[in-house]
């Protein structure tokens, strides 16, 4: 990929996020950065690595609208299936990352909670039949005529990655295999 998703988890990691506080906490400074003070109720924005910490430590939690749970991926996914034709829906740019932080927070929670192991079965089919259905969307895209902004910018930075590099494939298959004469 011309973004590599480690890059792309790098750059996640570094956006802006927000949190609840669940307690009292004073300020916290770390390599020239400082967050908080916070109050137990307050909503606040940090970058997403401090507010994993935070939210490790039981100091904050994130704001339910911007975690994933296996409702809604039933919806995304529901969502995806109702498309027309040579449609895709939209996803927000951060979903790829939410998506593996969530299935990595439920599979961590099975050594403590054998019981997690279906939760994270179900998200993980889940999670496959999203990237399955919006793949073979973006497969039949990128080999028909290059796509309008309007359907690319349904694409998240991953999908957009691969669906240029299929339709340079396939450009240059096609561009081969009909240059049969040497022309």
């Amino acid at each position: 990929m011309a973004m590599s998703i480690k890059n792309l988890d790098f750059c996640f990691e570094n956006l802006r996020v927000r949190i609840i506080a669940d307690r009292n906490y004073p300020e916290v400074k770390l390599a020239g950065l400082s967050a908080g003070p916070f109050d137990e109720g307050n909503e606040y924005e940090v970058y997403y690595w401090i507010a994993q910490e935070l939210a490790d430590s039981g100091i904050a939690h994130f704001r339910e609208d911007d975690c994933l749970d296996a409702t809604k991926l039933y919806k995304i996914l529901w969502k995806e299936r109702v498309q027309a034709a040579g449609q895709i829906s939209e996803l927000t740019e951060d979903f790829y990352p939410k998506l593996r932080r969530y299935l990595a927070s439920i599979k961590a929670e099975i050594a403590k909670n054998p019981e997690k192991m279906q939760e994270y079965e179900k998200a993980k089919h889940l999670a496959w039949d999203i990237v399955n259905s919006r793949f073979k969307k973006i497969v039949a895209l990128a080999s028909g005529p290059a796509q309008t902004t309007q359907i690319q910018k349904k694409f998240t930075c991953e999908e957009r990655s691969i669906y240029e590099q299929l339709g340079k494939i396939i450009n240059e298959g096609k561009a081969q295999i009909l240059n049969f004469e040497g022309e």
